[in-house]
Parts: structure tokens; sequence; C-alpha cells
């Protein structure tokens, strides 16, 4: 029991240190020389990279914040199911993930709003419903023009879809609580939202 207990806590923070890579600051920073943290949103994420270097970059820093979220799940319930409990050492691996990107350990716990890594998880989770996730949020910010209405519609429907397509209490429950976690650091777009002043993605 307490190796298990041992490996699960390797999980978590092997995770952590993942989730905690900071793609957008460091390619802003080797590219324009700048704290992005201190540009736009102040958020390390991939719609404020767009701001500063443009679409392509947007879609690379995406793509990479979701692998930190894909792979240490994967990892978690390929490689060691054999202590699975039904789910739990994917979980772990989620949950630490998607903190590592919002509170990085590089950057003093501050980070981006973890969507991208989020869905990273899911897919490796359950890819179908990360993939109607991912594609909910590309029909809604691409009609609405904003990233941040995408995000959370797309995620909210995470728990429904997991609970549909997954008999796993512990995958519906993190889908809900990562849910939660990221429309909470959404706080300040939703204000922006309902006040009309949310930025759109483009023009």
């Amino acid at each position: 029991m307490i190796y298990i207990v041992l490996k699960l806590i390797g999980i978590a923070i092997a995770s952590y240190i993942i989730g905690s890579i900071p793609t957008g600051y460091i390619i802003v920073k080797l590219l324009k020389g700048i704290d992005i943290r201190k540009t736009g949103s102040g958020s390390t994420g991939a719609t404020n990279v767009k701001r500063i270097l443009g679409t392509k970059w947007f879609f690379i820093v995406m793509f990479i914040d979701a692998l930190k979220g894909f792979i240490p799940v994967f990892a978690a319930h390929n490689w060691f199911d054999f202590f699975d409990y039904r789910g739990l050492s994917p979980v772990i691996a989620a949950i630490f993930a998607i903190i590592g990107h919002s509170k990085s350990i590089f950057l003093k716990f501050t980070g981006g709003k973890s969507v991208a890594t989020g869905v990273g998880t899911i897919i490796a989770i359950c890819w179908p419903v990360g993939l109607i996730v991912a594609a909910v949020w590309g029909i809604i910010t691409y009609f609405t023009k904003y990233v941040s209405l995408g995000s959370i519609v797309a995620i909210s429907l995470a728990p429904i879809l997991i609970n549909v397509f997954e008999d796993n209490i512990y995958y519906t429950c993190y889908a809900a609580l990562g849910a939660i976690y990221v429309i909470l650091m959404h706080k300040a777009n939703i204000t922006r939202l309902i006040q009309g002043k949310e930025n759109k993605v483009r023009k």
C-alpha cells in the first residue's frame, strides 16, 4: 500500500512539473525577448501568444500545451494501471497537469488558464469526448470571435459527455472539477463578456 501511495505521489509530482513547463512564456521570450506576463492579458496561454506572435504561434503553443495534459495522463493510464483503481492514477495526473499549467513552479505560480492542457487530459482519458470538446470550442470561438466564451462552453460540456461515454466515477468527477477550475480561471473574462468589453480573437 505504501508503494502504491508513493507511486501516486510520483505521478502527481511528475504531472505537475510537465504541466508547469511555460510554453508560451518560453517561446515569446526566445522570439521577442519579452515577458508575456507583462503584455495583453498577462496569461502565458495561446491566446495571449497570438497577440504578440500571430496565429501560427497560437496553434503551436495550443498544441504543445495540450500535449502537457495528454502525456502525463496517457502515461499514467498505460504504465501504472496495475494499481489504477478504475482511473485514479490518470485523474491524479490530469489534476496536477492543469494546476501546473496555471500555477507554474517555474513562473512563481503564475501561468495560463489551463484550457488547452485540460482538453489534452480529456483526450487522453476519452478521446471522443476530447475531440468533441475541441470541436465545440473551435465552432463557438470561430462564430463569436471570443476565445474565452468558446473555452467556457466547451469545457462545461466535458462532465456531461464523459458521463455518457465512460462508466467511471473518477473521470466524471475530474471533468466536473476541471470544468469548475477552468471557469474560475476565466472570472475576469466572464465579467468582460457580460459588460461587452471582452477582446475578440479577430476583428
